[in-house]
């Protein structure tokens, strides 16, 4: 198989620091490409060096001739004076693109409520980001290579994406923190350190492996990161067979690696040892709505979390998860029923937001000034400097200036200042943002043994898996459901149309009630089982009429593009047409539920 790209020798530093030293490697044609490690130690570079961004100090970069290159970069470089249709769709019109289904499932997948002809300008960062992977996955090229792609993503656009690179032709260089990502769509992983590029067959599983099995026959030095890879690799021999199912090497000697490693945690244990802490009763919500805006996010929802409850919460963007973690730390207000705190509980919130932080103030003095020795669940005592070498700051870090560390640094040091308050409640809202594989490690071992209530919200369905015990989901319905089969179950149940809203205006009445058929319904009377298949049936006609107004007004839209007075009505009429879609969909849910 021939090379798209090769390098050669290659050497790259910044300043004193040398990020790569004589590195030399290829990408053959269709191999798809996972590249890990710590924050810093240069897998962004190594990107531009091979795109040609940034030139190497040494050594040689070679591409095929012809090579196209797609490159997501961790920015975006879209045009503010563009619209999103012109941005991502290159200015075709809705007929043109919606011709082709390749087109159309990227469009429908990440421009879900993004209106086209907004301009780019007025978008948020995560509606940027979704744009500018359209945009690039909408293109024909060679070779893609693209720098934490998931970000913004929720679980079921992730789970999309790994789909939909799997099945494309084209070669594929991926920087990511996602560990299910990894495993789900590379053939090969990359990992970045200390100046040098190790290659490992397989995904993010077969990586831990057979770096845990380097180390034991090289005698590695590094007990820390040797404990921390070896407790990964105990998980991973536990977990779900489909994550060990292609080792490259023997099985007994990565069981003698592991036969000493501490078994999974003890619910049970450690519940008991919150109980003393927390109580019985810690967080209840009892009959509540919450509402955002105009939108209901919660209606008579009723959950309760006790002492030492792990739960992750799922939905797509938008659907409420991180106002939910703020109805139960206070900070929102439920519009009708109550939600009530133990007497007991000492909750701390990781909010998605980096500017709680003093910038001018100093990594070490800062911890010090709070708790210069904190405890952890078995008595251990932890110096502050113990605690922050534990969270990978070190040398010159510990009396860095928080202003100038970097996005995941910052995150890190969030929460290390979090855990130094010792609470027996953690509500984390998408916590694996920002941080390298290395920390979701360390934070992972902290969490297994950590005692209190913990709730989180996260698109890292691999960190979902690893440090909670059940998945609860958002899927529009008004309701905090439980999914036993967790993120599978959910995705399933979003694919079968469950949540609300998400039916398509063409589905029949007996096709939504068989993708229902999970949810138990009621049998009804007669007479009111005759009203619903009415109302039924009134409101798919009446969702038929509105397509096709919809697509009448597009078209008058395309014809009077220029007609700046006369495009503001028809815009108006589109989004009164929107709002009784919506209705109407809501009020087709409620009656279908009816019929069997």
């Amino acid at each position: 198989m021939s090379n798209l790209l090769n390098l050669e020798r290659v050497s790259k530093s910044y300043g004193v620091r040398p990020l790569l030293t004589e590195v030399s490697l290829g990408i053959g044609v269709g191999e798809r490409i996972g590249i890990v490690g710590r924050n810093g130690d240069g897998k962004t570079t190594l990107l531009e060096v091979m795109t040609g961004i940034e030139e190497p100090d040494a050594g040689r970069v070679s591409q095929q001739r012809g090579l196209l290159i797609g490159y997501l970069h961790q920015g975006d470089e879209l045009d503010d004076t563009h619209t999103v249709r012109e941005a991502v769709l290159g200015g075709r019109s809705d007929h043109e693109w919606a011709a082709d289904y390749r087109m159309r499932e990227i469009v429908e997948v990440l421009l879900a409520g993004v209106a086209l002809d907004r301009e780019v300008n007025g978008l948020s960062g995560g509606e940027r980001r979704r744009c500018s992977l359209a945009e690039l996955l909408l293109g024909d090229h060679d070779l893609i290579v693209l720098d934490e792609p998931t970000n913004h993503l929720d679980v079921e656009a992730v789970a999309w994406l790994a789909q939909h690179l799997v099945k494309r032709p084209s070669a594929m260089v991926v920087v990511t923190h996602d560990r299910w990502f990894l495993d789900e769509v590379c053939q090969w992983t990359w990992e970045v350190h200390d100046g040098v590029v190790d290659a490992y067959e397989g995904g993010y599983a077969a990586f831990v492996l057979a770096k845990a099995e380097r180390s034991r026959q090289a005698s590695a030095s590094e007990i820390r990161r040797q404990n921390l890879a070896r407790k990964e690799l105990a998980w991973l021999r536990r977990g779900p067979p489909a994550r060990t199912s292609k080792p490259k090497f023997r099985i007994e000697a990565a069981n003698a690696l592991i036969e000493d490693v501490p078994p999974p945690r003890d619910r049970l244990e450690l519940q008991k040892f919150a109980t003393q802490r927390l109580g019985k009763d810690v967080i209840d919500i009892e009959d509540a709505d919450l509402v955002r805006g105009e939108r209901t996010l919660l209606k008579h929802a009723t959950w309760r979390l006790g002492p030492g409850d792990r739960v992750g919460i799922v939905g797509v963007n938008g659907a409420g998860k991180s106002s939910v973690l703020n109805l139960i730390s206070g900070a929102l207000a439920p519009a009708a029923g109550k939600v009530k705190q133990g007497r007991t509980v000492a909750m701390r919130h990781l909010t998605q937001q980096l500017d709680e932080l003093d910038p001018d103030a100093r990594v070490l003095p800062m911890v010090e000034s709070y708790r210069r020795v904190t405890k952890t669940a078995d008595g251990q005592e932890i110096t502050a400097t113990s605690m922050l070498e534990r969270f990978g700051f070190t040398g010159d870090k510990l009396t860095a200036r928080i202003g100038d560390l970097s996005g995941g640094e910052r995150r890190r040091f969030q929460l290390l200042m979090l855990l130094l308050d010792e609470p027996n409640v953690l509500l984390l809202d998408e916590p694996t943002n920002d941080l390298d594989i290395d920390t979701l490690n360390v934070l992972e071992d902290f969490l297994d043994g950590w005692p209190g209530t913990l709730i989180v919200v996260s698109h890292d369905r691999y960190f979902l898996e690893r440090v909670t015990d059940s998945v609860w989901a958002l899927l529009g319905d008004g309701q905090i459901s439980m999914l036993p089969r967790g993120v599978d179950e959910y995705l399933e149940r979003r694919a079968g149309g469950l949540a609300s809203g998400q039916l398509d205006v063409g589905t029949t009445s007996q096709q939504a009630a068989n993708a229902a058929g999970t949810a138990t319904k009621a049998r009804v009377g007669g007479a009111e089982e005759r009203a619903a298949r009415k109302a039924v049936s009134r409101i798919e006609k009446r969702l038929a009429r509105i397509t096709i107004e919809e697509t009448a007004i597009n078209a008058e839209i395309l014809e009077h593009a220029q007609d700046y007075e006369r495009l503001a009505g028809l815009s108006a009429r589109l989004t009164a047409l929107a709002t009784e879609k919506d209705e109407l969909e809501l009020e087709w849910l409620d009656a279908s539920e009816l019929l069997e």
